[in-house]
């Protein structure tokens, strides 16, 4: 794997369990903001997926509305469902992920989950959303 990938690998596998990052986030945290599609194609040869702590969990990584994966990834949404489910993930009738109950924040600390997540300070929404 490419520098790009093992960064990519090294920031989801801090993902806790019952969390979930967008692969603009992960993106953003290697340093590599605009670069999502890329989060994508790396998580797509993972050597290691799955939820045990030798992992990378690339399963709780989703896109920016909380939709899953529509592709051959995991087995399917479904099985990327499945996998989140259970570990508490809460999913909206719509089938996305509550974001808002589940986005990781990883400036937070692991001993006080549940604390709203928020942009950085110095995060720039009109950059970010091409404007």
């Amino acid at each position: 794997m490419g520098e790009y990938a093992e960064q990519v690998f090294e920031q989801v596998r801090r993902i806790p369990r019952g969390k979930v990052a967008t692969y603009g986030q992960v993106a953003r945290l290697i340093g590599r903001p605009r670069t999502a599609r890329y989060v994508g194609y790396a998580l797509r040869a993972n050597p290691a997926p799955g939820a045990d702590a030798a992992a990378t969990p690339c399963h709780r990584v989703v896109f920016k509305d909380g939709s899953l994966c529509r592709g051959f990834a995991f087995g399917g949404p479904e099985v990327q469902r499945e996998m989140l489910e259970a570990e508490g993930v809460p999913f909206l009738e719509d089938g996305r992920i509550d974001l808002a109950a589940c986005a990781w924040d990883p400036a937070a600390p692991e001993d006080a989950p549940g604390l709203p997540t928020a942009p950085p300070p110095d995060f720039d929404w009109a950059r970010e959303l091409g404007e």
